[in-house]
Formats: structure tokens, C-alpha cells, sequence
């Protein structure tokens, strides 16, 4: 229990500090902050917490050795796929500056979601010999 309210402690203590910093810094945007705070919220309760509802709906029959895998697979790449969203979309990006956002972002991201299958697959197999009889 004590482990447990330290921890508290000091999570609320490093969010007063990054606040104290947004809000005293000199270089900070506390404004612009507020709207990308407002932006990730909507992001998370309008668009990912209602995939994984659907998701979790989707893959009720599946069977149940599977399904827990197929769920934490698609939470994964649904949640990178939320957060490369902006780049793969080029927000920010500008014709008179092309160092900003100078990469193939959407097949970076297919790259990314290719690798998150494979060590799905993967560790579904290597899981599936391990829970094999000898």
C-alpha cells in the first residue's frame, strides 16, 4: 500500500512539474499545449477507446486461445496507427521547407504494422509449442 501511494506521490508531483514548465517556460505555448491536450483526449475517447469496444465485439468467437492475442495485436497497431496518423496525413508539412516531415510516413508506418504481425505470429507459435505437451 505504501508502494503504491509513493508511486502516486510522484506521478502527481512530475505532472505539477511539467505543468509548472508549460506554464512558466519561456519558449512554451501554453495555448497551443491545451489544444493538443484537447486533440489526444478526443483522439483516445472519440476514435480508440471505441475500436477496442468494436474490436473486443469482433473477436468474441474467436476461440479463446486466440482471441486474447488478436485482441492485443490489433490494440497495438491501432493505437501506432493513431499516432502516425498526423505524419502519415502531412500535417505540417510545407512546399518551402521539405526538411519538415521528410519521410515516406505511410509506408514507414505499413513497415511498422508488418512487424508488429510478424512478432504476433510469432510469439503465438512460439506460445502454442511452449503450452505442448512433451
Amino acid at each position: 500500500m505504501r508502494a503504491r501511494l509513493a508511486a502516486y506521490a510522484a506521478g502527481v508531483a512530475f505532472i505539477v512539474l511539467g505543468v509548472w514548465g508549460i506554464v512558466t517556460g519561456s519558449d512554451t505555448n501554453p495555448p497551443g499545449w491545451a489544444v493538443w491536450f484537447a486533440g489526444a483526449a478526443v483522439a483516445h475517447d472519440g476514435v480508440l477507446a471505441p475500436c477496442v469496444l468494436l474490436v473486443e465485439a469482433l473477436t468474441t468467437r474467436l476461440p479463446a486461445s486466440y482471441r486474447r492475442r488478436v485482441q492485443h495485436t490489433l490494440l497495438v497497431a491501432g493505437t501506432v496507427s493513431l499516432m502516425a496518423l498526423p505524419f502519415v496525413l502531412g500535417y505540417g508539412r510545407r512546399a518551402d521547407n521539405p526538411s519538415i516531415l521528410p519521410l515516406p510516413y505511410g509506408r514507414n508506418l505499413l513497415i511498422v504494422l508488418a512487424a508488429i504481425a510478424v512478432i504476433a505470429l510469432l510469439w503465438g507459435f512460439f506460445r502454442k509449442r511452449s503450452d505442448e505437451p512433451d
